[in-house]
């Protein structure tokens, strides 16, 4: 019998670490996808210290065209099939569109929508075979429009409604998808995003951990959309409750103390 394994990427810091380790204490063979690789090895070295089956650790830039080409032939030498894919990675940047560096703008498509929809596909069929399942990491981001981070609120909403639609799809042939939308959470994204956390932080913070624990529970027991956290769940019943564009504004406003 070919062993299953559960694809998680961005697995090296914040979330990702802790959806590693949910995932393995829950009794899933890991393979685990970060940039940093020193990262991955001490994760792993963990995971086995806790009793888990030592992980598959793929070290590539999900930015590079040629990642996920990458990872499926990892996969391959290992002999292994993905039964669970957890498309975690993703990053944004602070600031107005037009003055952002296009180049790094794109590459916050290139992992948060291009890489996240090619892994996804691509291990289509080990995941029916195994009727598994897919969890996207998406963010309450997505259900916003977002200036002052336009490329990554719009990124987020293409991670929402890719998941929801692609769950339909794969509904009747046994293989679960959701969408992970958790609000603030302290880690690394903040600084590589170049933000300093506000009011909203506090608000709606929930721990790396909880967002993780509620990740997995959601895809087991196949939820469409998880929102971690009490606060967050009010927040796309309050968006019903006024115009677009009284929220666009609001987003802007919000945005823009952040810039002085």
């Amino acid at each position: 019998m070919v062993e299953r394994v559960t694809l998680i990427t961005g697995a090296a810091a914040g979330i990702g670490v802790e959806l590693a380790r949910v995932f393995s204490s829950n009794g899933h063979r890991l393979a685990l996808v970060d940039r940093r690789g020193d990262r991955l090895t001490t994760l792993a070295s963990e995971i086995v210290a806790a009793g888990g089956t030592a992980p598959i650790l793929i070290c590539c830039d999900l930015e590079h065209p040629e990642a996920c080409d990458d990872i499926a032939a990892a996969l391959a030498v290992e002999g292994v099939e993905v039964e669970f894919v957890v498309n975690n990675a993703g990053f944004g940047l602070f600031g107005y569109a037009t003055e952002l560096d296009r180049a790094e703008q794109l590459g916050i498509l290139a992992v948060n929508i291009v890489a996240l929809t090619d892994l996804s596909l691509r291990f289509s069929e080990s995941m029916i075979r195994h009727r598994g399942g897919i969890l996207n990491l998406g963010s309450l981001a997505g259900f916003l429009p977002g200036p002052g981070m336009a490329v990554y609120y719009a990124s987020k909403a293409y991670v929402l409604s890719f998941s929801e639609a692609l769950r339909q799809e794969l509904a009747p042939l046994g293989v679960r998808v959701t969408a992970l939308c958790p609000g603030s959470v302290s880690s690394e994204f903040q600084a590589r995003a170049g933000i300093e956390p506000g009011l909203e932080h506090e608000i709606l913070n929930v721990s790396a951990s909880d967002v993780a624990y509620a990740g997995y529970r959601g895809l087991m027991q196949n939820k469409r959309v998880v929102l971690p956290g009490l606060g967050i769940k009010i927040v796309p019943l309050l968006l019903r409750l006024f115009p677009r564009g009284f929220i666009l504004a609001a987003i802007g406003r919000i945005q823009l103390r952040k810039r002085r």
